[in-house]
């Protein structure tokens, strides 16, 4: 079978439930608000990256498109885009310094925009290809990890361009955030694992938007969920929620399944994996395979046992102590799973289409900086969507609109 063929229809089938995306393509298409433009994108290649691809093109941008996670790739869809003409660097697999070779054969395009997922591509930009920054106009950072990373970066005034945090819409943090990681991150561990997650002790580190989706969905598969967090504003959120709050020094000798979504390094670290009980399982729904400190087990096993099943590798420690780690330590949801479902990412990468479309209109007159996706666009995407699924919402009468901007009337 052609692999070409194979990733068209998984494409097909990703724009069946993608119904916004596509009309917003179907508006590129007339309009060509990017003709012209060249743009460099580091993100995950999978049929549903590939509807987002579709529309920018459609729009008339050129595009280089290099994979996010050296794991999330779909082979097939890069080969369908490449036969859309959409030069794709990225395969599954490869190893590091591939991966980072293909996020610089994209940026050999000499981009007048870039998209980013996690910032490996801005940062490379700003660190080795620092001849292009002339050429480079604007930018989107798909995720929550990378926009951390910008945000410092402007602190420091190291941010030569304006980047667009398309992650920070209130869409994209309740449909993509907190559903989608949810439900894909547990589908991935299921299928890595096939454990039933009833009656489990599942730790979740991170109660953020994403880790909220997780600890909610595993909750309602019957696991008794314990929440380990930084903040204490969140902490107090899971506690009121009904979670276990504790630290990760105490949660790592009870917990079943260990969940990390937090955005930084080092969450479960060496002395945690020392107090582990055996059996128990590590999986990470974070940007980058840092959460987990895949260094220290390595260092702690005296044995490696590759591949016991998918995705999935088992490290026996002195005494015959057993700890599985899913995915390598990388993202586990498009690892061992296929990622969010295309309902989902129809909102996130609507968001983004029109993002960039606004920052191709606006760049000139942005300085240096991260900035919000506008506040219309967000609400467009939902509209958008709500129209999509035949679901109606009132509108405010003359005399409400006139009631909420008048301080006059009183009570």
């Amino acid at each position: 079978m052609d692999l070409s063929d194979s990733g068209e229809r998984q494409i097909s089938w990703a724009a069946r439930s993608m119904p916004v995306l596509t009309a917003i393509g179907e508006r590129f298409a007339v309009e060509r608000p990017l003709e012209g433009l060249r743009i460099a994108a580091c993100l995950h290649v999978t049929a549903e990256t590939a509807v987002l691809m579709g529309a920018l093109k459609a729009a008339g941008a050129e595009i280089a498109l290099a994979a996010s996670n050296p794991l999330s790739t779909q082979d097939d869809v890069a080969e369908a885009l490449r036969a859309y003409g959409i030069a794709v660097h990225a395969r599954a697999g490869v190893d590091l310094a591939t991966y980072y070779r293909h996020i610089h054969q994209a940026l050999d395009l000499g981009p007048d925009l870039v998209l980013d997922d996690g910032c490996d591509l801005v940062n490379i930009l700003h660190t080795e290809r620092t001849d292009l920054l002339a050429g480079v106009s604007g930018g989107c950072e798909e995720t929550t990890t990378g926009i951390i990373r910008l945000r410092q970066m402007a602190a420091e005034k190291a941010l030569t361009f304006p980047v667009v945090a398309v992650n920070d819409t209130r869409t994209k943090r309740m449909f993509d955030n907190r559903y989608g990681t949810g439900q894909s991150t547990l589908d991935g561990i299921m299928r890595a694992t096939n454990i039933m997650l009833a009656g489990r002790i599942v730790v979740v580190a991170g109660f953020g938007f994403c880790g909220r989706g997780v600890a909610e969905r595993a909750k309602g598969l019957g696991a008794r969920v314990i929440v380990t967090e930084i903040d204490a504003v969140k902490a107090l959120d899971a506690t009121l929620q009904g979670y276990e709050v504790c630290p990760m020094e105490r949660a790592a000798t009870v917990g079943d399944l260990f969940i990390t979504v937090t955005g930084n390094r080092d969450v479960i670290r060496a002395e945690h994996l020392a107090a582990m009980k055996d059996g128990a399982i590590l999986a990470n729904a974070g940007h980058f395979d840092v959460e987990i400190d895949v260094r220290a087990l390595d260092e702690l096993a005296h044995e490696v046992r590759r591949g016991v099943r998918p995705n999935t590798d088992e490290y026996v420690l002195p005494g015959g102590r057993k700890l599985l780690l899913l995915a390598e330590g990388r993202l586990v949801n498009l690892t061992a799973a296929e990622g969010h479902p295309a309902a989902v990412m129809d909102m996130s990468f609507s968001a983004h289409a029109l993002a960039v479309e606004w920052l191709a209109r606006e760049r000139a007159q942005l300085a240096p900086g991260v900035y919000d996706v506008p506040e219309d666009i967000d609400h467009e995407v939902a509209r958008l969507k709500l129209a999509a699924t035949g679901i109606g919402i009132d509108v405010l009468t003359g005399e409400q609109q006139a009631y909420l901007h008048s301080w006059r009337a009183g009570s």
